[in-house]
């Protein structure tokens, strides 16, 4: 098992066919295969659509009890003008995960770039009644990057109720020049904001989104590779997710994080990748 939980955005990429996955792999199928080299995954998914009572009957079936998926709340809730007439909601999206048991952890609180410092209130009472079964938060209002008190009134809340702050790092994305539509969407979509590595709790939480290129990639997973080694020195468990532009490459991204960290921690045990892969076109040679 890894001391550290490794994935990336989904389990559900079309283009790994013939690469990652078999070439004549069922979508239906994904996940079991996904499941056998990751032991997490972002649970984007459920920020867009709430899977049916079947489909989470299904997951429960194939994600091993080490799994960890780190169900999004659905956008009707995060995204909502008051959280604190959320809890109900918050509560049957959690009814509905139950079935997942343990594997849902954390659960991933992602709040638009206009919940500002005003808002903190309502949050602490959120993670009064939310908290206690694990949750992470991402923030993405200018005034939680600014270094100032309203930054440390975030920080100590979720310090204070041991809930991690998600670091977003999508500067590899950023620095990349390029006209391909997927770049573009992504660098449009994708918030620039500084970087936040914290351990609020036992469970450091970083996404990193990364460009097409994956060799270019590799100077900004540097320092993260130091970082995440640290935490699991001291005993953290750190969650690291991989991203590219369309997400094609975010399997190969991992894998070569995972190796690279080998490099940091020997004895690391190695990624069970599928045999028949080629290599190069997965940008590993």
């Amino acid at each position: 098992m890894l001391p550290y939980y490794l994935g990336c955005p989904s389990w559900n990429e079309p283009a790994w066919r013939g690469s990652f996955y078999p070439p004549d792999l069922r979508p239906a199928d994904s996940l079991e295969h996904y499941v056998r080299v990751f032991n997490a995954v972002e649970g984007n998914t459920t920020f867009y659509a709430r899977p049916s009572a079947a489909t989470v009957q299904r997951w429960a079936t194939l994600m091993p009890a080490a799994f960890r998926f780190c169900a999004k709340l659905p956008r009707d809730i995060s995204h909502a003008a008051d959280l604190r007439e959320q809890l109900d909601a918050t509560q049957t999206f959690l009814d509905l995960l139950a079935p997942l048991g343990t594997r849902v952890a954390p659960l991933w609180l992602q709040l638009p770039a206009s919940f500002g410092p005003a808002r903190l209130g309502e949050l602490a009472v959120w993670l009064d009644a939310v908290a206690p079964r694990g949750v992470a938060v991402e923030v993405r209002h200018p005034a939680f990057f600014a270094k100032g008190e309203e930054e440390r009134a975030l920080n100590r809340l979720l310090h204070g109720c041991e809930v991690e702050r998600i670091c977003l790092d999508a500067r590899a994305l950023f620095s990349c020049t390029s006209a391909d539509p997927a770049v573009l969407h992504a660098q449009a979509k994708k918030p620039r904001l500084p970087i936040r590595p914290t351990a609020f709790s036992t469970s450091p939480q970083l996404r990193f989104i990364g460009g097409p290129d994956l060799e270019a990639n590799q100077a900004f997973l540097v320092p993260w590779l130091d970082k995440v080694a640290a935490w699991i020195e001291q005993g953290l468990s750190p969650y690291v997710f991989l991203h590219t532009p369309d997400n094609h490459l975010a399997a190969a991204q991992a894998r070569r994080f995972h190796d690279a960290l080998s490099t940091r921690l020997p004895g690391l045990p190695a990624l069970a990748w599928p045999a028949q892969e080629p290599l190069a076109q997965l940008g590993l040679l």
